[in-house]
């Protein structure tokens, strides 16, 4: 039996004390500008303080034009330095993994937030994105590379990059998203070319012990499970990454592809060769028992994300009692103000149905 409290090492950076992180959840807490506010530090570190193993942020843009939704987290400015160095030194105070997620919207960057048109890997009618030119493609590996300088800079422990979820790295893997004629599209070796060039830049300009890590997404968006599951096999075999963060959307169900039926999407991640890169998995996971049962499929550690909204101290409760029964959404606004969420994002938690009890 995989013992959820037992610590984590990794071939970088300190252990985690447990095998429970946080998921780097929107919460549209920070100040226009991308600055950190006293909002989104209290909430991330209440996190911390209830004993997540591995704290991560919300999504944070690497530049400007990349951002995703109202108030996000900003990395692509030295005028983040401040609150980035407040939030990296709090998690840390706690004996929590601080980890920065890296990320640009791509074509989901709203028009109305963002200057000028939102940008792709290949013009989008839709939203009306216009596709980058082989140098726009340069500078943007730059800035992820840059993004990550400045949290290291920051204290923290290390930087998860977005490939999941249909932003922009994810928009380069995806056939549907990505119809250039470059070095940067045709094959899924150079649609994964941009992912490849951030890690190599990263590593050479970060130290040798900072932490590094990719989240994915095995389907929609028109991407290919194959190619998700090479994909996620080539980075581990690398060395160049200490934990791959797979999105499941729901780690018990099956995949979309019919080839892969029969074995849930956790199954089919879980049984990759890892050498010595460990793997995290998120989507659905709610209580204490389906925390024992993911671990016991044969991943290295779990991703919380919903139920750490309404329980900011899970891991401590699951510790203190294994059997403990988590609260079920909806909850009432007084529940969710407690757990540490402020106005603005109990403003965006009430966007979706089912999550707060209408008063």
């Amino acid at each position: 039996m995989v013992d959820a409290f037992a610590p984590l090492s990794f071939t970088r950076g300190p252990a985690m004390k447990n095998r429970i992180a946080l998921a780097p959840l929107t919460n549209r807490q920070s100040n226009e500008d991308g600055t950190l506010s006293d909002e989104e530090l209290h909430w991330l570190s209440m996190r911390a303080q209830g004993g997540f193993g591995l704290t991560m942020t919300c999504a944070a843009h690497v530049q400007e034009n990349g951002k995703g939704f109202l108030d996000q987290l900003g990395v692509f400015d030295d005028k983040h330095l401040d609150g980035l160095t407040r939030l990296a030194a709090s998690i840390k105070k706690h004996d929590s993994l601080a980890i920065v997620q890296l990320h640009h919207a791509g074509v989901r960057s709203p028009k109305e937030l963002i200057p000028g048109q939102p940008v792709g890997p290949s013009e989008h009618e839709e939203t009306g994105s216009r596709a980058l030119s082989t140098e726009e493609v340069k500078t943007l590996v730059a800035d992820f590379i840059a993004a990550a300088v400045r949290c290291e800079k920051a204290g923290f422990d290390g930087v998860e990059l977005h490939g999941a979820h249909n932003y922009i790295i994810c928009q380069f893997l995806s056939p549907e998203y990505n119809s250039r004629n470059d070095e940067y599209g045709g094959s899924p070796e150079n649609r994964a070319r941009i992912l490849w060039e951030i890690i190599t830049g990263i590593r050479q300009l970060c130290s040798p012990n900072f932490s590094l890590s990719v989240r994915l997404s095995p389907e929609r968006y028109g991407l290919r499970m194959q190619e998700m599951l090479d994909l996620a096999e080539n980075l581990m075999a690398s060395g160049q990454i200490d934990f791959l963060d797979m999105s499941l959307w729901d780690v018990f169900k099956e995949s979309e592809d019919h080839s892969f039926k029969g074995h849930s999407l956790l199954y089919w991640f879980a049984k990759l060769p890892r050498h010595g890169v460990r793997l995290g998995v998120a989507g659905n996971i709610r209580t204490p028992t389906d925390v024992k049962n993911v671990l016991e499929a044969g991943v290295d550690f779990v991703v919380i994300g919903r139920a750490a909204i309404i329980h900011h101290d899970f891991p401590n409760r699951m510790k203190a009692d294994p059997n403990f029964q988590p609260r079920t959404f909806p909850v009432s606004k007084d529940i969710l103000s407690a757990e540490g969420v402020s106005k603005k994002f109990l403003d965006y938690l009430s966007l979706m149905p089912g999550l707060v009890i209408k008063e």
